[in-house]
């Protein structure tokens, strides 16, 4: 076993297109994960012959790890390889401080599927209409540190379509778990969208706010509570123009006036994590907003919905998927985020922003799901 290198590229094609009809990795995907890409490919060789590889992809600020693609050669199967790179994949994960290494596999591809639930790994979801030709994938996982017991909702994934959208696709996820009739689609993403807008950007369109989050919520016949440490305009710093600036402070206004008439709970307060998992055990489904910079390098606030907790992470979907790094959305789905690394997070501009939308049922309707 030893770490993939850039004159191994025509091998591993080789293989590559020996192993695989579909959903094949090319050159250029195959150099930029070699060279560049935050991946680490191991490969297997016996007397200078590449008998296998495996790629791994560590995604953002995330405790979690991905197993991008696995192949054994057919001269090489059933002398135990597959297992041998199962087991490098997992030193590698773990050198590199992760705690759950995931993957999915082709419905069709039971060698695959026995090869990992017999290396501990538990099936925990489906896609369906995956893989280029439409087959199913099986989402699989395995916990790397001993003791972690996830309790995850059944929050369903919306993938943002816009940049600017991650406010209503979090708002989206967090209803249709509490209410999993609701239809997800780009039409309601955008109608959010436009009602709950509160913030310039320096260019481009605005985002959306928690006072906007919130009300869009409460229209919609959910129970609403919103927690904001800064009674000042929020996110007002993200302008520099005073008109602007005077167009926020009057959204704000006007905003805040009607959720007072609504009865919808202001708190001017910070919710640490603790309160967080219990309002969360109690019902809730918390939007988040954090700072992206601490993901993607990139200074603009960004919401997620937390799918879970146990004692070391927070479990986050995040609607924004990275394809530019070779992410897919199983990289965004329930995504670990240690405790203490989410707090930092969970802080947005020089002020350190902190701000939270409970959505949840009102009392007396059942919840569903």
């Amino acid at each position: 076993m030893r770490p993939a290198v850039l004159s191994d590229l025509g091998a591993l094609l080789r293989l590559e297109n020996a192993c695989f009809e579909t959903d094949r990795i090319n050159r250029r995907q195959f150099r930029y994960l070699l060279t560049r890409g935050r991946a680490r490919t191991l490969i297997a060789e016996a007397d200078g012959a590449l008998l296998g590889y495996v790629l791994l992809l560590f995604s953002r600020a995330t405790s979690v790890a991905r197993i991008y693609s696995i192949a054994v050669s057919e001269q090489a199967r059933g002398r135990g390889v597959g297992r041998m790179l199962v087991k490098a994949a997992e030193e590698a994960a773990w050198e590199e401080d992760r705690a759950y290494l995931r993957l999915e596999i082709r419905r069709d591809n039971l060698a695959s599927q026995a090869l990992f639930e017999g290396a501990g790994y538990r099936r925990f979801g489906v896609l369906s209409d995956y893989y280029e030709d439409h087959m199913e994938a099986l989402r699989y996982e395995k916990t790397l540190s001993p003791g972690l017991q996830a309790e995850l909702k059944r929050v369903p994934f919306y993938e943002q379509t816009l940049d600017f959208t991650c406010g209503p696709s979090s708002l989206m996820m967090a209803m249709q778990a509490l209410r999993p009739s609701l239809e997800l689609n780009r039409t309601l993403e955008l109608r959010i969208w436009r009602e709950s807008t509160t913030i310039f950007m320096t260019s481009g369109h605005g985002g959306c706010g928690p006072l906007g989050l919130a009300l869009a919520a409460h229209h919609r016949g959910f129970a609403v509570e919103v927690f904001v440490n800064d009674t000042g305009v929020l996110l007002v710093d993200s302008v520099r123009s005073p008109e602007k600036k005077e167009v926020m402070r009057l959204v704000q206004e006007d905003m805040l006036a009607e959720a007072g008439g609504l009865g919808i709970p202001i708190n001017y307060e910070t919710l640490g994590i603790e309160d967080l998992q219990r309002r969360w055990d109690g019902g809730a489904v918390p939007l988040v907003l954090i700072s992206s910079y601490r993901i993607y390098q990139e200074k603009f606030p960004h919401w997620v919905v937390v799918t879970g907790f146990d004692e070391h992470f927070v479990y986050v979907h995040d609607p924004y998927v990275d394809y530019d790094n070779g992410e897919t959305s199983l990289d965004s789905m329930d995504m670990p985020i240690q405790r203490d690394e989410f707090s930092r997070m969970a802080r947005y501009g020089r002020v350190g922003l902190q701000a939270v939308v409970l959505v949840h049922e009102p009392e007396g309707r059942e919840r569903h799901g």
